[in-house]
């Protein structure tokens, strides 16, 4: 019998992305499944903060194993702005339609545009935290390009690939994203507690 783990997000795209990561490694329960229907607060000023935050409360409510992530876009021509208010930049309620059109407008005119999407997770299992984290860089691009992914990949070009994240196969993005690369450490880990 293949181990659960929580993963202690309200995100479908988020969980899909991960199952798909850790399909034959380990069975992931979302925070329906466990019957949580809370929406867990994400007041930290870090994204280890907020997915801290996050495990914290999966753990102490329901006494599961569980991990949080928390990602980021940090543009440098904003001083690392979204940052960690990505998700509610242009309103309070995670609207990638607004916080697109309110980055490419800040956006506008800046020659610099490198950016870079970061991911923490914070796992919480058998009473330890461990955290993981992943990183990808890349550029804003001037306009939007794409329709598959979330958030702001329709904007976000990585490093080394002609394609923005929203032009890319699910397949595509997971071997390069941010979230992938904390998975995979995240993986890792999970990989050398088996005996």
């Amino acid at each position: 019998m293949r181990r659960k783990l929580v993963f202690a997000t309200n995100n479908a795209h988020k969980l899909a992305e991960v199952r798909a990561m850790l399909d034959g490694v380990i069975d992931i329960l979302s925070l329906d499944d466990i019957g949580c229907h809370t929406d867990i607060p994400e007041t930290a000023d870090t994204l280890e903060g907020n997915a801290l935050m996050k495990a914290g409360y999966v753990a102490s409510h329901y006494g599961l194993d569980c991990f949080a992530d928390d990602s980021g876009l940090e543009v440098e021509a904003l001083g690392g702005a979204p940052g960690v208010h990505s998700a509610r930049y242009a309103t309070d309620g995670h609207d990638h339609r607004a916080n697109i059109a309110k980055l490419l407008a800040e956006m506008r005119g800046q020659a610099g545009r490198r950016a870079r999407f970061r991911t923490v997770i914070a796992l919480m299992e058998g009473g330890r935290v461990h955290c993981f984290e992943g990183e990808v860089t890349g550029q804003i691009t001037t306009e939007e390009h794409g329709c598959n992914g979330f958030g702001y990949d329709p904007v976000f070009l990585p490093d080394g690939h002609a394609k923005t994240f929203a032009e890319m196969s699910d397949g595509e993005k997971n071997a390069i994203s941010h979230r992938a690369r904390a998975v995979a450490a995240l993986v890792d880990y999970l990989k050398s507690l088996r005996p």
